[in-house]
């Protein structure tokens, strides 16, 4: 693996808290009241504590496994303050987002030995797909890399537009067709030209639409098996782009396109507008699958790889129960 970061610590962790304040507000709001007058942790408190998760986006099978395990703990230790609970969560939190497969990565990698390294974005329309996808090319190529964009969301001309907005903003190629055009031919010629010119990295955009999973299901695949005329393993990765603002629906998402094609990572956005930060907990969770990038503004910088004890750190930063 090759790993780069075009942060420093104190940059990411600026935008990081800046990015979870209003989630950090409300969250914190709701467990002090959860402990409000309470010196040790009781059934009383963890019925209020689970309130305050599920009303926070967690989820509520997440949210339950929290509390089995707060139980426990709290079993084996037979008194627990009130003011450990803020620590426990921490931990109970960061053991959930590493059973999930999520790492403490301090910035964006390539494995050595994929080149071009391939990743085909999913998401519904209006999720953030395309200017996360626009992101990551200014990321890659800030960190010396050769990005090259594929335009196969052939049945939106804005999205064809506006991911050509961001190539000529960030100064990468973008392939593209006319509107309507088949959306494997053109990640077939996408892929063709980045391993003609040596590229490092292709990121494939694509159709957003859920009304009809079959038909997503098939333009999915054939868009794969296209690929892999080309690159016989790619894609390398398929991210989901979830809307972090839309809470619980972003999960229920997650679960259609799950079924629809087989994703191996998460972008989740737009938490900064948002005091449903927990959804990124509760997805990951639920579905198995790592959160690879965490939208935190609008600014191009504001995309984050996702580190989950430095999300955790930033959640419970200062909190005084």
């Amino acid at each position: 693996m090759a790993f780069f970061n075009i942060f420093s610590k104190k940059e990411k962790k600026e935008v990081l808290d800046a990015g979870l304040e209003k989630t950090k507000t409300s969250v914190f709001s709701k467990i002090a009241r959860a402990v409000a007058g309470k010196s040790r942790v009781d059934d009383e408190v963890l019925d209020n504590l689970e309130e305050a998760l599920i009303t926070s986006d967690v989820g509520v099978e997440t949210t339950l496994e929290i509390i089995q395990n707060i139980e426990q703990r709290v079993a084996r230790d037979k008194y627990v303050n009130t003011s450990e609970l803020h620590t426990i969560l921490k931990e109970e939190i960061a053991a959930l987002l590493t059973r999930s497969g999520n790492t403490d990565g301090e910035g964006f990698e390539l494995p050595a030995d994929k080149k071009p390294y391939v990743v085909m974005v999913v998401g519904v329309n209006g999720v953030g797909k395309t200017t996360t996808i626009g992101k990551l090319a200014h990321m890659y190529k800030a960190a010396g890399k050769k990005v090259y964009l594929g335009a196969a969301d052939t049945f939106r001309a804005a999205a064809v537009e506006q991911l050509c907005i961001w190539g000529e903003r960030v100064g990468v190629p973008v392939i593209k067709q006319q509107m309507g055009s088949d959306p494997a031919s053109v990640a077939y010629d996408t892929l063709s030209s980045a391993k003609a010119n040596d590229a490092d990295v292709v990121l494939i955009d694509t159709a957003g639409r859920l009304h009809n999973k079959i038909g997503l299901m098939n333009e999915l695949t054939k868009i794969k098996n296209v690929m892999q005329k080309v690159v016989p393993d790619a894609p390398h990765d398929v991210m989901l782009v979830l809307d972090g603002s839309t809470g619980q629906n972003a999960f229920e998402q997650a679960k259609q396109f799950i079924k629809a094609t087989e994703v191996s990572s998460l972008a989740i956005t737009k938490l900064d507008g948002t005091a449903k930060g927990g959804v990124v907990i509760g997805i990951s969770n639920q579905l198995k699958v790592p959160v690879k990038f965490i939208g935190l503004g609008e600014k191009v910088t504001d995309l984050q790889p996702f580190n989950r004890i430095e999300f955790v750190d930033s959640l419970f930063d200062g909190a005084k129960l």
